[in-house]
């Protein structure tokens, strides 16, 4: 691997940290000469001074330097207590007269959360008169356009049962390795943005039932994690659920939500 000096290490994590909100320190210098060494060769770059050069002089770069630092580690249903804690409160809310239905997937990197949330909520309300929408949103480009396809290989598709499968995706035909893709009817209770989780306020308005947030804010500082915390309050309804990562928790951090269970928080 190309050696990096410290001041350009350093000034690399600078950018990332200002147009991300994403901390890394020294311990994390490995990780990220690998993936802007990828980066760089893409570019036809040969050093890491000259890459940052070239970062400096064209801004726009950071959108490429930031989907190669973003991690998109994701999977249908991952933490599927998740998805029946929600279907569940779906249902309740449905049965006290609710009809419209917003949710966010606050990171949504490839589109499995988003559509795993989009498949629970549609087989708990199979119902005409429900109105559903999800946002789904991520700071990487990459990750993005794999979302709007919504083609998966069968190693993606395993931890989607059969039946669900058949239901909502397509075999897609004449491709050189099997994907499946999700149909219209769970394509378009999705739309999907780039949106960078450091800079709020966001521009939508809310009022939204649950908020997924999850396995992003280990990768914050406080500062960011409360900024985010802060207009996750903004935008749920009261009652409303955050659900973030097992690896995360909101102890100290905001008075406004109330532990419900593990990494499911509910707006007071």
């Amino acid at each position: 691997m190309m050696d990096i000096r410290k001041k350009t290490f350093d000034r690399l994590v600078e950018i990332v940290y200002e147009t991300s909100g994403i901390s890394l320190g020294p311990r994390k210098q490995a990780l990220v000469c690998a993936r802007v060494s990828k980066r760089m060769r893409v570019l036809g770059i040969g050093c890491f001074d000259e890459y940052l050069a070239y970062l400096e002089e064209h801004r726009g770069e950071v959108v490429g330097l930031l989907d190669a630092i973003s991690t998109n580690v994701t999977s249908f249903f991952r933490e599927p207590h998740h998805f029946d804690f929600i279907a569940e409160a779906a249902g309740l809310w449905y049965e006290s007269g609710q009809r419209r239905f917003r949710f966010w997937s606050a990171a949504s990197s490839t589109g499995e959360e988003p559509y795993s949330l989009a498949m629970v909520v549609k087989e708990a309300l199979p119902f005409p008169d429900v109105d559903l929408r999800i946002l789904a949103t991520d700071i990487s480009t990459e990750a993005l356009a794999v979302c709007e396809d919504a083609a998966y290989d069968l190693g993606r598709m395993e931890p989607v049962p059969a039946a669900l499968r058949d239901r909502w995706f397509s075999p897609v035909r004449g491709t050189a390795q099997s994907l499946w893709q999700a149909k219209p009817a769970l394509r378009d209770a999705v739309v999907f943005r780039r949106m960078n989780l450091s800079t709020p306020p966001f521009p939508m308005t809310g009022p939204l039932d649950a908020i997924f947030c999850r396995n992003v804010m280990i990768y914050f500082d406080d500062v960011v994690r409360r900024r985010l915390l802060e207009e996750c309050n903004r935008l749920l309804k009261p009652g409303g659920f955050l659900v973030v990562g097992h690896a995360e928790s909101l102890a100290g951090m905001i008075a406004d939500f109330k532990y419900v269970r593990p990494s499911i928080y509910r707006k007071a």
